[in-house]
């Protein structure tokens, strides 16, 4: 089988008969309908296809057949389309909006249709959510033509019985950014020596969107527009069957389903689906790569426990995803111990595994159909036996956060409702797994070694206040958030305007006034103001806007004022004095000036683009304010006396000593350096900060404990922290902590950085509690020994300066609303951050 592996290997050309490699068992086809190689002028696998030409081919497609449809279900941030290529008789396709009505009527718990034979099957074929992983969205090409041009019967028995839904590129931005590399260091002839420029992408790399989000972990975040225009499409489809097609290490061969056992205890995908299913379909694909000579493996990695993969988001929504994983060519040819593996190679492996994946799910349509029923409708069936009827929540202090929250909830088509200023959720609904997946948290788990994170509970994302309850009171439904937070508009002042620091949206209120010269003041303490008859309080860091101040009239002023509130929906009140009921007076000393951010970034070779693009999309989608990107190639000249803040995300930074002590020499200006992650074990390792890192005790029996060879990944893996939330205690007194109004909020921990608390009082902002777990797996050594005794936030002084720290990423995948408050603060309060001696 080797050897035969090894012929497969070296026989692809880039001739003209390279296609014939893919797909000649289907002929004939329809000559009216080209080939994509006729199209695109190469073969397939002789280049690395852009996708705008992917657009235009699939557009052709659609204009010459009958058996295609075409339509977009969003763009990129770059302005790519994101588009979905419909493939069906031409019988199917003309009856499309029929057969959908039919084919949701097995998603609908109340009704009961039998036809389970006669509906087609509904089945998208996803491809290229990672950029950098390219051989599937170029046998999305040939998947696609092969069943529009097709004529051979298997092919036409497989449109009789199902309608497809080709995605080829679900990351466009990062596909094309790793297409220009690829292609820009082709060789002609082909390099195939690993340590090849071709083979070796700059930083970022191309697995990512625009903003460096991973978009496979996406799905139930849906924070970035591929993610929810997906979401959208997939809820008004259901498809019976999705793939999820990506690569891996050259020196690997190819994985498919199953993955290794769900790491759950009570996993809340159905076990027939994880094991009957997948084994089911995994018999099929093995047949199909044996009768090619490819070589593969199963169940020995991956896991389907996070819900959030192209992989396992359909299986909480009756639907079954497959994995599959290529070896990676990472260019065009590339040398391995066993060979060289082609580009053709691995788009061949791809291109099988689409057409088994339909082949498999027709022959067994009557089957899935029946498990898509069954799915909705046991999870009713499920609900009603728990004595939890439903979860409250909401944060009144908040609205703008609750309302994103209510938007996630939308997203995936939970049902809502809304009391008061209470929000249900009830769990007796068809989304009853995803209302789990949303608010339920675990502290038993089958494995302790996961492929991703072990936590997930979106609740805890959004430090949402919520509670179980056993029985409903419901109120109305909520169908749209776009009127949930009212806010009336404030009245004109000749005095000054107050702003809570509370709402989720007041930074980017905050920098719309400064961007529009407005000068502003932060209160460091409590107090309360005359209002309406009453009293109104304002919590630490309320927004003083002093008409006397500003520059401009007090008709310009409420002119500003009035267009941040209408823009970020945060409540403004307008006062006639400064004398307060309570607390501080507006003209106290403990109201200080707010310096507008001028923050700048460390991006480029050795940083983890994760949280540089999550700072850099938190600062632009929802701040709207700018951060420059200085690379870490260009940090020996640049010039960092334009900024007061400098942000450092987690990586591995290797900086020579005069570098270090540039920036050292930088903070003590009198600026901020906010640190995450292991930059702020950086920070400790280089003595920029006099902060010292939690150690272990020692324990020479430990080290010299005997264990088998073979068990090492798993021994080793359950020692790091992949994913969990954990409770910290908050002093809500200190700037970083301004705008909170619990003193415990949910952090979340994937690293193993663990911060000693300061040996100053007042300088650790965030200490894990005494009994810190809400969700996921840490090993009891990791809990007892690191993650107890230590800090999630400590400052450090640094001359006329001071360094921010974070043990914990407080901007993690886009998604922790809860915690951005906390790096938001020490962007726009870090010169009021003093450590007091």
């Amino acid at each position: 089988m080797l050897k035969k592996m090894l012929l497969a290997l070296c026989f692809v050309g880039t001739t003209a008969q390279a296609q014939d490699y893919y797909y000649e068992k289907y002929r004939p086809f329809d000559p009216n309908v080209p080939t994509p190689e006729a199209f695109l002028g190469y073969a397939i696998g002789d280049h690395h296809t852009r996708h705008d030409r992917i657009v235009a081919y699939f557009e052709k497609l659609a204009e010459v057949s009958d058996r295609a449809m075409l339509h977009d279900y969003g763009k990129t941030h770059e302005g790519r389309r994101l588009l979905m290529l419909t493939v069906g008789t031409p019988e199917h396709l003309a009856n499309l909006d029929g057969l959908r009505e039919q084919h949701l009527a097995f998603t609908d718990p109340d009704r009961s249709p039998t036809n389970y034979e006669e509906v087609p099957l509904f089945i998208n074929l996803a491809y290229s959510v990672h950029g950098n992983e390219p051989s599937s969205s170029e046998a999305a090409l040939l998947t696609a033509y092969t069943y529009v041009a097709s004529q051979h019967p298997e092919v036409l028995g497989h449109l009789e019985h199902s309608v497809l839904f080709v995605d080829p590129t679900i990351n466009p931005d990062g596909r094309d950014r790793h297409t220009q590399w690829a292609n820009m260091y082709q060789g002609d002839p082909e390099v195939a020596d690993p340590q090849d420029a071709e083979h070796n992408e700059y930083w970022p790399g191309g697995r990512t969107n625009h903003y460096w989000f991973d978009l496979n972990r996406d799905w139930l975040l849906g924070i970035n527009p591929e993610s929810r225009g997906k979401l959208q499409w997939y809820h008004n489809w259901y498809p019976n069957v999705v793939t999820d097609f990506h690569e891996m290490g050259t020196q690997s061969t190819y994985f498919f389903e199953p993955m290794k056992p769900n790491g759950s205890w009570d996993p809340i995908m159905p076990k027939e689906n994880y094991e009957d299913l997948n084994t089911l379909f995994g018999a099929a694909f093995a047949k199909s790569l044996d009768s090619i000579g490819s070589l593969y493996f199963t169940k020995e990695v991956f896991d389907g426990t996070y819900p959030g993969y192209g992989s396992s988001y359909p299986d909480l929504q009756g639907g079954l995803g497959l994995l599959f994983e290529q070896a990676s060519s990472r260019g065009h040819r590339q040398t391995t111990p066993f060979g060289e593996i082609t580009f053709a190679f691995t788009i061949r492996n791809q291109y099988v595994s689409s057409i088994t994946t339909v082949a498999t799910a027709v022959a067994n349509k009557g089957y899935l159909r029946k498990y898509q029923q069954d799915f909705f409708k046991s999870a009713i069936a499920r609900a009603s036996k728990e004595k939890i009827k439903g979860y409250a929540f909401g944060d009144p202090q908040d609205p703008n956060r609750t309302k994103a929250f209510v938007d996630k909830l939308l997203l995936h088509r939970i049902k809502v409702h809304k009391n008061g200023d209470t929000y249900v959720v009830p769990t007796k609904q068809p989304q009853y797994r995803m209302v789990q997946t949303m608010f339920e948290t675990y502290d038993k788990y089958r494995d302790s070694v996961y492929y991703d994170a072990s936590a997930w509970s979106v609740a805890n994302f959004y430090n949402m206040k919520y509670r179980p309850v056993t029985t409903l009171d419901l109120g109305e439904r909520v169908t749209g958030t776009e009127n949930l937070v009212p806010v009336a508009p404030v009245s004109r002042s000749e005095y000054a305007y107050l702003m809570d620091w509370n709402d989720y949206n007041a930074p980017a209120a905050l920098h719309f006034l400064q961007r529009n010269g407005l000068v502003a003041s932060v209160a460091q303490k409590p107090f309360a103001v005359p209002y309406q008859g009453g009293k109104k309080q304002f919590n630490y860091g309320a927004i003083l806007i002093a008409v006397s101040l500003q520059k401009r009239d007090a008709q310009a002023v409420h002119r500003l004022v009035r267009e941040a509130q209408e823009q970020f929906k945060v409540p403004i009140t307008a006062v006639d004095t400064g004398l307060n009921l309570e607390g501080v007076d507006l003209g106290s000393r403990h109201l200080a000036a707010v310096k507008r951010p001028r923050a700048a970034m460390l991006i480029g070779h050795g940083v983890r683009s994760y949280e540089a693009g999550e700072v850099w999309h938190l600062l632009d989608t929802r701040v709207h304010m700018p951060i420059t990107k200085i690379p870490m190639r260009n940090l020996g000249r640049a010039s960092l006396d334009r900024y007061n803040t400098l942000v450092m995300v987690s990586g591995n930074y290797d900086l020579n000593g005069q570098q270090v002590q540039r920036i050292k020499d930088w903070v003590a200006k009198g600026n901020t350096l906010i640190t995450i992650g292991t930059a702020s074990e950086w920070a400790v390792q280089k003595k920029v900060v006099q902060t010292k890192l939690t150690e272990s005790p020692k324990d020479s029996t430990e080290r010299a404990k005997r264990l088998p060879y073979v068990e090492a990944p798993e021994h080793l893996g359950r020692e790091r922290v992949g994913g969990i939330i954990v409770k910290v205690a908050l002093d809500r007194t200190h700037p970083l902590g301004y705008g909170y109004v619990d003193n415990e909020i949910p952090v979340y921990k994937n690293n193993t950085v663990w911060l000693a608390p300061s040996t100053n009082p007042y300088a650790t902002v965030g200490k894990y509690t005494a009994e810190p777990h809400i969700d996921g797996f840490i090993s009891q050594k990791n809990m007892e020994t690191f993650l107890k005794p230590s800090a999630s936030l400590v400052v450090d002084k640094v001359g006329k300066g001071r360094v921010v720290l974070f043990a914990d990423n407080p901007n993690f995948r886009g998604s922790w609303y809860g915690t951005n408050k906390l790096f938001l603060n020490a962007l726009f309060f870090g010169d009021k951050i003093g450590v007091p001696e």
